[in-house]
């Protein structure tokens, strides 16, 4: 007797907190989004960049993403609230919780609202798009966790003992069948190898200037035709492949275009100037104790830093005519002449350094 007859699907994806819903798609998405912003972050930290930069950069992007994956859904399956006989009112084409994000319009406005938010800061947009790579597979693993609860885009009927159940009468059941392929479970797992694939990649092969970003692309696409094609639920159809299918060739071909165009680019690629970086530099140099410089004390600067030669030499000169006075005599030495000479010296502007990119 197997072990795993097949996967019981939830008995609800929505909980009551009073008058307020939640729900398990919105959270799905939710966390996604946290978990993306938080490998990113680790991400850019490592590669040099500003902490914060991802979580200012989310605020651009997550709204943007939502807005073109609600638009690619409902353009693509207009028929459902638009339609003679539509399921849905056109008004519930704004009801995002209930399910329904193109992932194609939500890469490429999320893109865009990037895009935006790096030029705004002064940082390279390919160093950014390959940083977040990983992340955003990794949120798109968890985002299909959604489809699970609204036991929704499930593959055809199957025998295996990870099928999924699914109630009767959900569209692209078939009658006499309960047990589907869960398509979302094929995803959610690919997205996730996809994802330490990147991550390995990027560190065997030093990939930069928007390569990381074209293979998340490339592979995504390469996994979704193929689950796609196992999916049930109501879709276009052109020439035998579903709408879906033929996006997914397209895009591939293209990722597979800009690998090759950028194989050979290098240069810098700008992470922006952290908002203080000018500050701290000019405290490290107007304070010769600052750790910026632990070689030296408060009253240990180098002469040659800080005493100009024309000074040096005329403290030399006052050094050596001071040799011929009597200890006691005048009103000092020539040696604590040039010693008050240095102090003054020391207390004297000291050279800033720049502020670098980091």
């Amino acid at each position: 007797m197997p072990l795993l007859a097949s996967i019981p699907s939830p008995s609800q994806g929505v909980w009551n907190l009073g008058p307020i819903p939640i729900r398990a798609y919105a959270l799905c998405i939710v966390l996604g989004v946290i978990i993306a912003v938080w490998i990113g972050e680790r991400r850019w930290r490592a590669r040099g960049g500003a902490p914060g930069t991802i979580t200012d950069l989310a605020v651009w992007a997550v709204p943007f993403g939502l807005v073109g994956g609600r638009l690619y859904h409902v353009i693509t399956d207009w028929q459902i609230y638009f339609g003679s006989d539509a399921p849905k009112r056109p008004i519930d084409a704004l009801f995002i919780w209930e399910g329904g994000l193109g992932i194609w319009g939500a890469i490429a406005l999320g893109a865009l609202g990037v895009w935006i938010g790096c030029r705004r800061r002064g940082i390279s947009f390919t160093a950014m798009a390959d940083t977040l790579a990983p992340g955003v597979a990794v949120a798109q693993a968890i985002g299909r966790w959604g489809n699970y609860f609204n036991q929704e885009l499930f593959g055809g009927p199957t025998d295996l003992p990870w099928g999924l159940e699914i109630e009767p009468g959900r569209p692209g059941t078939v009658p006499g069948e309960t047990i589907y392929h869960p398509t979302f479970l094929y995803e959610s797992l690919w997205d996730l190898a996809l994802a330490g694939v990147l991550v390995l990649a990027a560190r065997r092969f030093g990939l930069r200037h928007g390569r990381v970003f074209a293979m998340y692309v490339a592979g995504y696409t390469l996994g979704r035709f193929w689950i796609e094609g196992l999916r049930v639920d109501p879709a276009h159809h052109i020439l035998g492949l579903r709408l879906n299918q033929w996006t997914s060739v397209v895009i591939f071909l293209c990722a597979l275009a800009y690998l090759w165009l950028a194989r050979n680019r290098t240069g810098e690629e700008p992470l922006g100037v952290q908002s203080g970086d000018a500050g701290d530099a000019g405290d490290a140099g107007d304070d010769p104790a600052d750790p910026a410089d632990p070689a030296h004390g408060r009253d240990q600067a180098d002469e040659p830093e800080l005493v100009s030669g024309e000074e040096r030499e005329d403290a030399e000169t006052r050094d050596g005519a001071g040799d011929d006075l009597p200890p006691d005599g005048g009103s000092g030495s020539g040696k604590q002449t040039a010693a008050a000479g240095a102090g003054a010296a020391s207390d004297g502007p000291a050279v800033e350094p720049e502020a670098g990119q980091r």
